[in-house]
């Protein structure tokens, strides 16, 4: 016991079972569905979801969030039995704590499907703190649009933090300058900032050079080159592909709006001989996809196929660069460029704040060593050059070098 009739939990030792899924019903008013253990839609989310879309939330959004309801569900559903309507902040509590602890449970192989499961579980890992901020800031969301409609319960199992009673959040800082997340909750994890990863350009090399096919290598130039985001590129139709221009529009993920972007050159070399090699195998039409797969019958390429295909190619080169690294290595080519100007870097990548941008002027970590031993290098001749001593008249250099060592490797 700790405490008025609150029960201890061994959050460590829980295991919670795979119940309910996140179902995709291909529908475009209704993308995403959450399931019951019994395969009945959770009406709650299913209202939730709506309010999402007439927001102008994107599909991928929605499922991002109906990922993180379901793990919250899964909870109630497995261990405490309280209905989510009925969830306090002790179960809050305790949900944030699991997945500080051992939330993230090992997915079992498909092909182990047929193996005797070992009668001690095995214990599963921490989630890392960006995904235990957004499941956070997703539930309270969801606690709050249902209490908003009079549909939840009135106190919201994920609050805020507590010290903002006491006056306004951030109330020593100058109100004309952003200072985050100024709703953060009272289980909210401190995300560590961090600076953003490049690839180098040997291991890019070394990458491109294992693309298998013209459309891989097509897709990797347009990433490296346009800084689109891996979803953006794919929304690409063959109306938008400008060559004469070196502009491909993309959807942008969150305004859904248009976009050109400038390309190089290598990228529209690779995707001419990308379609050619599949002219006979997919539609034509100008709002039809550019991108398909190379699998018979073509269907249009999704992001899960793209993002399988860099790991593949990843574990060959023996290195382990995400699809994302891509973009923000394009980011760090322009804002390095002097003769680009950071607000064009801006409008390029779609951020709304320049201060976002502003992260890619914060230098390389490789960079930086790099820098620093030549620093260090260049300390050390100065020092060797100062305790030299100045030849005497009639002596030559090379003979105080033999004398002194100087110069001898």
């Amino acid at each position: 016991m700790i405490g008025d009739g609150e029960l201890e939990r061994d959050l460590a030792a829980l295991v919670v079972p795979r119940s309910g899924q996140l179902v995709a019903t291909g529908n475009r008013y209704e993308p995403y569905q959450l399931l019951d253990p019994d395969g009945v839609p959770v009406v709650a989310v299913t209202a939730y979801f709506r309010d999402l879309l007439a927001a102008g939330r994107a599909e991928s959004t929605v499922r991002s969030y109906g990922m993180d309801l379901l793990r919250w569900f899964r909870f109630l559903w497995s261990d405490s039995g309280v209905a989510w309507d009925r969830a306090t902040r002790v179960e809050s509590r305790d949900f944030c704590r699991w997945m500080q602890i051992g939330g993230k449970q090992p997915r079992p192989h498909r092909r182990a499907s047929g193996v005797a499961p070992s009668s001690k579980p095995a214990r599963g890992q921490a989630f890392s703190p960006s995904v235990r901020a957004h499941s956070e800031t997703v539930l309270r969301s969801f606690y709050e649009f249902h209490r908003d409609a009079d549909t939840g319960p009135i106190i919201n199992p994920f609050p805020l933090d507590r010290s903002r009673r006491a006056g306004r959040a951030h109330a020593h800082h100058n109100p004309m300058e952003q200072n985050g997340n100024e709703r953060s909750g009272r289980y909210r994890p401190r995300v560590p900032s961090r600076i953003p990863r490049s690839v180098p350009d040997s291991e890019f090399n070394e990458i491109f050079a294992r693309l298998p096919s013209h459309r891989d290598r097509a897709l990797v130039a347009f990433y490296v080159s346009t800084g689109a985001r891996a979803s953006e590129l794919l929304s690409t139709t063959l109306a938008g592909v400008d060559p004469g221009r070196q502009l491909i529009t993309v959807v942008r993920k969150g305004t859904r709006e248009l976009q050109e972007l400038p390309a190089s050159t290598d990228a529209f070399v690779w995707l001419r001989l990308y379609q050619v090699e599949m002219a006979d195998l997919i539609p034509k039409g100008r709002r039809q996809p550019l991108w398909w797969t190379l699998r018979r019958p073509a269907r249009p390429l999704t992001y899960h196929a793209v993002h399988r295909m860099f790991e593949r190619v990843n574990q060959q080169a023996g290195t382990s660069v995400t699809l994302h690294a891509l973009r923000h290595t394009a980011a760090y080519r322009m804002a390095e460029d002097p003769a680009l100007p950071l607000t064009d870097v801006q409008f390029v990548l779609g951020h709304a704040q320049l201060t976002t941008t502003q992260i890619y002027l914060t230098p390389r970590k490789e960079d930086v060593i790099r820098r620093v031993l030549a620093h260090h290098a260049e300390q050390t001749r100065r020092a060797v050059e100062r305790v030299r001593p100045a030849p005497a008249p009639g002596y030559r250099p090379e003979t105080m070098d033999a004398l002194f060592g100087h110069g001898v490797s």
